[in-house]
């Protein structure tokens, strides 16, 4: 069985900023344009059977404005009428109204257990599009770009099940057949839990072709569930289709397609009743293993092997037993017998004397070691030292114990053991782990959309944005900017709903529920003379943060940022904020 690698991420160190002094204040005014939409958001809000802290992570912190990052300036949203309404920016001072290009065919008002209406832009001329009833559609645009080219058709759609929204998807190419991979995720109740909240969640990756030679319309050929049981922070399927990346605080494992869940884990629990084939003991100097005979077993049924570092068990003619042991033996003084009950004892002699073995044949799970009470007692008075009754015995020693009061509010994390994993699209196993440990995770954003979406980590104080390079096996994560100290100042925001930053790392921004927009742009050249008088140097560059509220009593429901504006979209309003002018 092949173990999954464990991988870190490497820093750059010259995109680190040791010297960066923190971000002064400008009131300098943001030009911000505000459009009023003809018909409300499709806003959907969360049932009362959506109580968990999954359901609002992924359905009631929905963002339900769409970027399309093959083109620029170009964003979309669903409103109640079911219309998919975009919206490209020119000029500022122009601004158009949204126009429609789409019209969901389904009535959304009469199905009552509905999500969010959810979309992604799979490539310059494919969008997949959900309704929110558990439909799949695959939208074959034109060139999105191009008035006269552009046309939404319909070329594929199924009901798939219970709702869902879609977080990804990519087109492939390959010998004249083209395919769509989209990934899908829902929260689904778990009737046999009784510990945990009763979800859980299933990421289904889907896989939609059409071979060109046939003309046949598109159909589905590859459908793969996971399931865990957190909503990811980040999912995406890689340009290849090759494989997955999940950043997630609980893993994910792939389930059978078809395999009821309920029987599968009746199935487990069986496994887990079941009797140890055998059971066995140590002392300093030798191991006992006890085997409970069949009733018609003799002697002569009973075929032992003795080897220095190795055991075969024979049972009635059928190997019951065998495989490399866990250290060395003498296998000359190794001996067995039949106990009266009829129970066989196999006694082996250590040759390294007082080393514990941790497992009697390596790899082997079908026995349960038992320890005795006088073992137990020894290791615990070898590992009193370790331990003290009191809190702090003696405060006055050299290294004292971590005081967690001396902690800052913001540097706690509650997601301590989130992880990153990649899954081989083939065998559905995982190849690479990266534990993220306190590396909180901030947020996703596409800087190519030909390549994966990046993800940006907390790492100390500074955020790390984090491209992944899926065909790179030795380097497949690359850090490719940083925005000094914006780890830190962001956990300050209680109130924060969405974080972006801009495809070329000018900026980063972060919106509360309401009104208020947070701007952190990168370190500029400074025009005048500006010296530190602590440390007695010139400083050469500094990093302005910026401040934008909107006139708006309307909770944001949706936020996308591109190199020149912010995007923010409330209930009736879609607000402009120009940030960066054109170079």
């Amino acid at each position: 069985m092949e173990v999954a690698a464990n991988c870190s991420l490497r820093v750059k160190r010259p995109l680190l900023d040791p010297r960066f002094e923190g971000y002064k204040l400008s009131l300098e005014p943001l030009p911000c344009y505000q459009l009023e939409l003809d018909a409300a958001v499709a806003e959907v809000k969360l049932r009362d059977d959506q109580y968990t802290l999954e359901h609002m992570h992924a359905f009631g912190m929905y963002n339900y404005l769409h970027c399309d990052s093959w083109y620029q300036d170009s964003v979309y949203y669903v409103d109640n009428l079911g219309r998919i309404m975009n919206l490209t920016v020119m000029l500022d001072t122009a601004l158009g109204k949204p126009r429609e290009v789409f019209r969901l065919p389904t009535d959304l008002i009469a199905y009552d257990n509905r999500l969010c209406a959810s979309m992604h832009f799979t490539s310059s001329t494919w969008v997949t599009l959900s309704d929110g009833t558990g439909r799949l559609y695959l939208i074959g645009t034109g060139e999105r770009g191009n008035s006269a080219s552009e046309k939404w058709e319909i070329m594929f759609n199924e009901e798939l099940g219970n709702p869902f929204i879609i977080i990804h998807s990519i087109s492939l190419l390959k010998a004249e057949e083209h395919s769509i991979a989209t990934l899908l995720l829902r929260i689904e109740k778990e009737e046999l839990d009784m510990k945990g909240s009763g979800f859980y969640v299933s990421l289904e990756w889907v896989t939609i072709n059409k071979k060109s030679k046939d003309k046949k319309k598109y159909e589905i050929t590859k459908r793969n569930i996971l399931r865990g049981k957190s909503v990811p922070h980040y999912a995406a399927i890689e340009p290849n289709g090759n494989g997955l990346m999940i950043v997630s605080y609980k893993s994910f494992t792939f389930v059978q397609v078809g395999q009821n869940l309920e029987e599968s884990k009746d199935e487990d629990m069986s496994e887990k009743i079941k009797e140890p084939l055998y059971y066995w003991q140590q002392t300093e100097d030798d191991l006992t293993v006890t085997i409970s005979l069949p009733e018609d077993c003799t002697k002569e049924d009973i075929q032992i092997q003795f080897l220095p570092d190795h055991v075969n068990v024979v049972l009635k003619g059928q190997r019951f037993l065998e495989g490399n042991l866990y250290s060395s033996i003498d296998h000359e003084s190794s001996t067995w017998i039949i106990k009266e009950n009829n129970s066989l004892e196999i006694s082996l002699i250590k040759k390294n004397e007082g080393l514990t073995w941790p497992e009697l044949v390596v790899g082997d799970k079908q026995g349960e070691f038992i320890r005795d009470s006088a073992q137990c007692a020894a290791i615990a008075e070898r590992l009193m030292h370790l331990t003290s009754d009191e809190l702090n015995p003696n405060p006055d020693k050299g290294k004292p114990p971590c005081n967690a009061q001396e902690l800052e509010e913001c540097d706690i994390f509650f997601e301590e053991s989130s992880s990153l994993c990649r899954f081989d699209g083939s065998t559905l196993k995982t190849t690479h782990v990266v534990n993220l440990g306190s590396n909180q995770y901030l947020f996703s954003v596409i800087v190519d959309p030909e390549e994966m979406p990046c993800f940006c980590l907390r790492h100390d104080v500074d955020a790390l944005l984090w491209q992944p390079h899926s065909g790179n096996q030795d380097d497949m994560w690359e850090h490719i900017a940083t925005f000094n100290a914006l780890g830190y100042v962001q956990a300050s925001k209680r109130d924060k709903k969405f974080f972006a930053c801009a495809p070329n790392y000018s900026y980063a921004a972060l919106c509360e529920c309401l009104r208020r927009v947070f701007i952190y742009r990168q370190p500029t050249p400074m025009s005048t003379v500006l010296y530190n008088r602590k440390e007695g140097r010139q400083v050469g560059q500094v990093a302005k943060q910026q401040v934008a509220s909107l006139e708006t009593s309307d909770p944001i429901l949706g936020f996308q940022a591109t190199n020149e504006r912010l995007f923010v979209l409330t209930t009736k309003n879609l607000f402009l904020i120009k940030v960066n002018t054109e170079n």
